[in-house]
């Protein structure tokens, strides 16, 4: 009998096919001493099990490239980071074994990062599945990861680790379902980048017996247990549908009666480009240079490093629009020589723009950097600082950016929801408006943009979010100046309706999102965008403000 389970759709498309789960997690081994003879061996196999997953992981990244590549790289540094090491040689040396002492150095470390105001607890998965891999050497077992199979399948997981979904194969992996993580998190931004159906927190996935036919439609978030012939083919036919749609649909982002909404690509580095211009971006519209900084935790690259990677990309859009953001450190995205290793809460404490006010040599070099970067070049380079709280706050960047002669429009991102509420103030000082969702849902509702638990409250369609974006573009609109979206709202067709019709003047997104949303968009009027809006805005939930915006521009 056909069964529905609902979970938070995040990378669009249907899957239909068998489920297979991920490998079993690597045990806890035995808590057996060591004679203290054997504590220097012990401690050079659990170096070499260290140094062999952190390579592979940078492996993996390397031929993955793009967005993946910085998140596993991040994950091998996560691997020997030094304090973690040190307390696996003072485990082994009061007799634990390498596995024992790997496993319960991990699980410390774990619970720093889960009471750390649980912003970190995003890290906490990337974190086991390093301890899993090592410890998995260690013991000469099979790795968890991927099943092997011969046959196309629906991959389901408790979650999935970035080292697995950068290299799934999507021509066997027909879909992913994950019973933790939320609409921003790191599978879910990966998912999208490879196009593959999606669906995460979904309650009870890990229950799903092996060889279950499922239908997944990552849109929806809807998860159908063994599909009824007409419930597959009415699926199949959508798709069908859909992907006629999209192979129709060319040029530049507008509605269907002409007006004019670009689409950009988010990227972060010149090995995201290739798949945007292949995608039709008019442009980027969010540069995340932190990538570039992730190389090296303990340094900052050279300015002429900078500007090697930053050339790279403006030369890709020769005039065209390019959005770059200044570095975003802190929180998440820890750098040794600029986190404070000791914030209670560090979401709400030094990061983004503050991070660099506190400094200013390093926010010097990059623009100074980017003013390189872009001499002679006819691209339209713009720049902006995350985490921009206040009017004092977007005046400092923009002397910054002046004082380091740089050429270019200077903005400010609305995360924090002051930003949104005293937007014609920051105006005054700034350019342009660019709208991260992610973080602005976060800071609104109270809600880690990483806990699966809370994901209702990260969704997109929360009408007091939408209340937000709409202050933000009316008043962008009133001192006749742009705001844009460029975090993942922007991705979702039936979205990017509505922030079109709230007066969002530009969208920006993963690059395989781009043909969806040039697609949907096409189909409707500024009016019809504009009615959705407002039906949007009604509604008390974000299942509500879905439905309602379904049903004006589906006519009902």
């Amino acid at each position: 009998m056909e069964t529905t389970l609902r979970g938070v759709g995040v990378s669009h498309g249907v899957a239909i096919g068998e489920v297979r789960h991920m490998g079993t997690a690597v045990l806890e081994p035995p808590a057996k001493q060591i004679a203290a003879e054997d504590a220097e061996r012990e401690q050079g196999r659990a170096r070499q099990a260290v140094d062999a997953v952190a390579a592979d992981l940078m492996a993996r990244g390397n031929l993955a490239g793009g967005e993946a590549q910085a998140v596993l790289e991040a994950q091998a540094m996560m691997a020997q980071d030094p304090e973690l090491m040190a307390d696996v040689d003072r485990r082994i040396a009061v007799g634990s074994t390498a596995e024992r002492a790997v496993y319960d150095a991990f699980a410390a470390y774990r619970e720093l990062l889960a009471g750390a105001g649980e912003y970190l607890a995003g890290r906490v998965a990337d974190l086991d599945d390093v301890r899993n891999r090592i410890v998995a050497r260690l013991l000469g077992v099979p790795m968890p990861g991927v099943p092997d199979s011969d046959q196309p399948y629906v991959l389901v997981a408790r979650d999935l680790a970035p080292a697995d979904t950068a290299l799934l194969d999507p021509s066997l992996v027909l879909g992913f379902v994950t019973e933790e993580g939320g609409p921003t998190s790191h599978s879910a931004i990966l998912a999208r980048a490879l196009g593959v159906p999606a669906v995460v927190a979904l309650p009870g996935a890990g229950e799903l017996a092996e060889g279950t036919v499922v239908a997944v439609d990552g849109s929806s978030g809807d998860v159908f247990v063994n599909p009824s012939e007409e419930r597959k083919a009415r699926l199949e036919a959508a798709a069908a549908e859909r992907k006629a749609a999209l192979a129709a649909s060319s040029g530049p982002g507008a509605t269907a009666d002409g007006h004019q909404v670009p689409l950009l690509a988010n990227v972060g580095g010149p090995a995201d480009v290739p798949a945007a211009l292949e995608a039709g971006a008019e442009g980027v519209g969010l540069f995340r240079t932190e990538f570039l900084f992730l190389d090296d935790s303990e340094n900052a690259p050279s300015e002429d490093k900078q500007v090697e990677a930053y050339r790279q990309v403006l030369e890709a859009f020769p005039e065209g629009r390019v959005v770059v953001r200044v570095l975003d450190a802190g929180a998440d995205k820890p750098l040794d020589f600029l986190t404070p290793a000791d914030e209670p809460n560090p979401a709400l404490g030094v990061r983004g723009l503050r991070t660099l006010l506190d400094h200013p040599e390093i926010l010097r070099t990059q623009l100074t950097a980017l003013a390189r970067a872009a001499e002679g070049l006819p691209v339209h380079l713009e720049v902006m600082a995350p985490m921009v709280a206040d009017r004092r706050d977007a005046k400092a960047f923009a002397d910054a950016c002046r004082a380091a002669g740089l050429r270019a429009k200077f903005g400010a991102m609305v995360e924090i929801p002051s930003a949104a509420l005293r937007a014609r103030s920051i105006l005054q000082e700034v350019e342009f408006l660019s709208l991260g969702t992610n973080d602005l849902a976060q800071y609104t509702f109270a809600a880690d943009r990483q806990v699966g638990a809370v994901s209702r409250l990260q969704d997109p369609w929360q009408p007091a979010l939408l209340d937000l974006v709409a202050l933000s573009a009316e008043s962008a609109r009133a001192e006749g100046k742009s705001c844009g979206v460029c975090g993942e709202a922007a991705s979702d067709p039936l979205l990017a309706c509505v922030l079109t019709g709230l007066g969002v003047t530009s969208l920006s997104m993963g690059a395989a999102s781009l043909p969806y949303v040039r697609a949907t968009l096409a189909k409707y009027t500024l009016a019809q965008c504009e009615r959705a809006a407002a039906a949007a805005r009604a509604a008390d939930s974000a299942e509500e403000a879905r439905a309602a915006a379904q049903a004006v521009l589906s006519g009902e």
